[in-house]
C-alpha cells in the first residue's frame, strides 16, 4: 500500500498541475506568495537529499523547532520520503523542553526557526548527546564557535549537488516505505507530569485521510486553508496534511498574533482552529452590536432570529425551508451576514472545523445562524486528530459530534470516553507503562475524557476525568463546563475554577484588559495600574454580577462563591500554560495559593 505522505508532494505536483499552488507564505513585507506544486516537490527532494547526504538513515528521528513556516512541511514531506520520523517541538518551548524531547526521541539532527530558537537549540545541544545537526531556516550568523550549525539556503544547497548514490538511496528508501513506518512523534502538551511521545506510524494517515474524505465531502481544490494553529499542533499538523493531500492550497501563518490581518488577505474557505478564536470574535461583534443605534441593533436581532431558524431548525436538519423564511434568510444574509463574514474575511467560508477545547453552545448556535459553518470535533494526538465531528446534516449542537468513518468510541468506567481504529497511536516512545496504562486489556484507548453518547450517536464531553474535583460536602464539579461558560464573557480571558476537598466553589479570573480599562475609563474608575484596577471595588462588583448572570442554569453548588482578579495572565514561561494554552492547574494552585487560601479563611 503507498503511504498517503510519502511522495505527497511529487505526486501532488502531478496529480494537480505543477503550476498550481501548493503553499502560500508571507515575505517579510507582509505580501502573501504562491509556492508551486513543482516547487514544493523540488524543495522536498532536495531537502530529502540533503537528510541522506548528512547521514540521516531509516527510523532516525528529525526534530523542527520553528513557528510555522514553508520549510517545516518540506522537512516533514521530506523525513517521510526518506523513512525518516519527523518530530514537532513548539516554537514556545523553553530550553528544558527543547532538551527532554530531544534526548527522549534521540534526534539526529534539528530545524530552528530563527535566532531564539536557534540560542536555545545551540543550548540544548550541550546536553543531548544525539544531535549532531542544527539547521537555522531563517538567515543568522551562527557562534563563532559553532561547528554543527548550517543555514537553510547551506543545506538545500547540500540537496543540490547530492551525488548519484544519495540520489538513488532516496529512490529506495522511497520505494520501500511500508504503512508500518512511523511517521511522526506527536509529544502531548504535558499538562501533568513530562511529555509523551504519542507514536503514529503511517497507517494512521492513511486511514485518518481515507475517513476525512468521506465525511467533509463539500471541499475540493478550488478550497484555501489557512494554517493557524501550530503545525506542531497535531489537529493542524494532519489537517493541512489533509488539505495537500485533497489539492487544497495552504497558506502558512507565522505568527498567530497577526491571524486577523493574516485572514483578511488569504480569504481562506477553511481553517481549523481552537474555540478561543471564536470565542473573541463573537466577543467582538457582540459589542459592535450593543453600539448599534437602537433601530439597527433591532434589525440585527430579528436578523439573527431569522438565520437561527433557517440554519439551525432547517438546514442543519437536512430540510427545505419554507419559501417565507428562505426569502427573508437570503435578504438578511446579503445585507448583514455577508458583511459580517467579509469582515472577518471569510467571505468564501465552507468549513471551520473547530476542537481543542470545550466549544460554547451559545457561540457555535451564534456563528451558525450567521451562516459560518463551525464544525465542532473531539480529538487527540493519541488518535491522529479527529475522533468525532458535527456531519453534514443532523449534527447536535453542544456535542462534539458523531464518530467518523471506521473510529469506534464507547463509554467505559467513570463515564470514560474508549476508542478503537486505525487512527490510535501505537503507544508512547520509550514508555512501556505509560503505553499500558493508556489502553484497557482488550485494546481500547483510554482518553482521559469524561463524557455520554446520545440516542443519535453523538459525543458529548463532560470533563476530563484528571480535572474532575470533589467539594467538602461531597459534590463533583466539572471546572471546564464552568470555565466555558465564563470566557463567553467580554472581560473574562482566562478563569481557573477552584474548589477540590473545599467548602464551596472559587476562582482565579484573568480579565481582558483592554475591555476592562476602556469600562474602567467610562465609567470614571481611578487607578494608576493594573494591580489597583483588578483590586477596584466598582470593577469587582460588574464582574460579579456578570458571573451571577453567566451562572444561571448551574445548580447551587456548582456556582463561584468568591473570586480574585489577577494583576496579569497564566503564563507559559512560568509553567502555568503548556504549548497548547492548556492549564497546569497544580502549578496555578502554587503560585497563586495564598490568594486561595484567603477565599476559604
Amino acid at each position: 500500500m503507498t503511504n498517503v505522505l510519502t511522495g505527497l508532494a511529487r505526486r501532488g505536483a502531478s496529480k494537480f498541475g505543477g503550476d498550481r499552488a501548493a503553499l502560500a507564505a508571507p515575505d517579510n513585507h507582509g505580501e502573501w506568495h504562491d509556492i508551486t506544486w513543482n516547487t514544493f516537490a523540488d524543495d522536498v527532494d532536495t531537502a530529502a537529499c540533503a537528510l541522506v547526504a548528512l547521514g540521516v538513515k531509516a527510523g532516525d528521528r528529525v526534530a523542527t523547532f520553528s513557528a510555522n513556516r514553508p520549510q517545516n512541511i518540506v522537512t516533514d514531506m521530506a523525513c517521510y520520503d526518506i523513512r525518516a520520523v519527523s518530530v514537532s517541538i513548539y516554537a514556545t518551548s523553553s530550553l528544558d523542553q527543547v532538551a527532554y524531547i530531544v534526548n527522549d526521541a534521540g534526534c539526529e539532527v534539528l530545524f530552528a526557526g530563527n535566532y531564539t530558537q536557534y540560542r536555545i537549540a545551540r543550548e540544548a545541544a550541550r546536553q543531548c548527546p544525539t544531535l549532531r545537526h542544527i539547521v537555522v531556516i531563517k538567515n543568522i550568523t551562527p557562534e563563532p564557535d559553532d561547528t554543527i550549525t548550517m543555514l537553510w539556503d547551506d543545506f538545500m544547497a547540500e540537496g543540490l549537488k547530492a551525488t548519484d548514490e544519495v540520489k538513488t538511496r532516496v529512490k529506495e528508501l522511497t520505494a520501500a516505505s511500508s504503512p508500518d513506518d512511523i511517521a511522526t512523534l506527536v509529544y502531548t502538551s504535558g499538562t501533568t507530569g513530562e511529555p509523551k511521545g504519542a507514536i503514529l506510524p503511517h497507517s494512521c494517515f492513511n486511514a485518518c485521510f481515507q475517513s476525512h474524505v468521506e465525511r467533509l465531502t463539500m471541499l475540493d481544490t478550488d478550497d484555501t486553508s489557512m494554517a493557524f494553529l501550530p503545525l506542531s499542533h497535531i489537529f493542524e499538523k494532519a489537517w493541512s496534511y489533509f488539505c495537500l493531500y485533497s489539492g487544497i492550497k495552504v497558506s502558512v501563518n507565522r505568527d498567530p498574533k497577526e491571524i486577523q490581518a493574516a485572514i483578511q488577505k488569504v480569504r481562506p474557505t477553511c481553517m481549523c482552529s481552537v474555540p478561543r478564536f471564536w470565542e473573541k470574535v463573537y466577543t467582538a461583534v457582540q459589542e459592535k452590536i450593543a453600539g448599534m443605534n437602537p433601530v439597527v441593533r433591532a434589525l440585527t436581532r430579528h436578523a439573527l432570529k431569522v438565520g437561527r431558524r433557517y440554519n439551525l431548525d432547517y438546514r442543519r436538519r437536512g430540510l427545505e425551508a419554507p419559501a417565507l423564511l428562505r426569502w427573508q434568510y437570503d435578504f438578511f444574509n446579503r445585507t448583514i451576514f455577508a458583511k459580517l463574514r467579509a469582515a472577518i474575511g471569510i467571505d468564501n467560508g465552507k468549513i471551520f472545523p473547530t476542537a481543542g477545547a470545550p466549544v460554547s453552545a451559545t457561540i457555535a448556535e451564534f456563528f451558525i445562524s450567521c451562516g459560518i459553518n463551525i464544525v465542532v470535533g473531539y480529538g487527540l494526538s493519541e488518535t491522529t486528530a479527529t475522533v468525532s465531528c458535527y456531519p453534514d446534516v443532523d449534527y447536535e449542537i453542544g456535542t462534539v459530534g458523531t464518530p467518523i468513518p471506521r473510529v469506534e468510541v464507547k463509554i467505559g468506567d467513570n463515564s470514560e470516553i474508549l476508542i478503537k481504529g486505525p487512527t490510535v497511536m501505537r503507544g508512547y516512545y520509550n514508555k512501556p507503562e505509560a503505553t499500558a496504562e493508556a489502553f484497557t486489556p482488550d485494546g481500547w484507548f483510554r482518553t482521559g475524557d469524561a463524557g455520554f453518547i446520545d440516542a443519535t450517536g453523538a459525543i458529548t464531553l463532560t470533563e476530563r476525568i484528571k480535572d474532575l474535583f470533589k467539594t467538602s460536602n461531597g459534590k463533583y464539579i466539572a471546572p471546564q463546563a464552568i470555565e466555558t461558560r465564563l470566557t463567553e464573557d467580554k472581560y473574562i480571558e482566562q478563569i481557573a475554577v477552584i474548589g477540590d476537598e473545599r467548602k464551596f466553589v472559587s476562582a482565579l479570573i484573568v480579565p481582558n484588559f483592554p475591555a476592562l480599562r476602556e469600562w474602567a475609563d467610562k465609567n470614571s474608575v481611578k487607578y494608576a495600574d493594573d494591580n489597583e484596577l483588578v483590586l477596584d471595588n466598582s470593577v469587582n462588583n460588574m464582574i460579579a454580577a456578570r458571573i451571577e448572570e453567566l451562572q444561571k442554569g448551574f445548580a447551587g453548588y456548582e456556582k463561584i462563591k468568591k473570586f480574585a482578579i489577577l494583576p496579569r495572565e497564566f503564563s507559559m514561561e512560568l509553567g502555568e500554560l503548556t504549548n497548547t494554552l492548556k492549564m497546569r492547574r497544580k502549578i496555578i494552585h502554587e503560585h497563586f495559593n495564598d490568594i486561595i487560601e484567603e477565599f476559604y479563611i
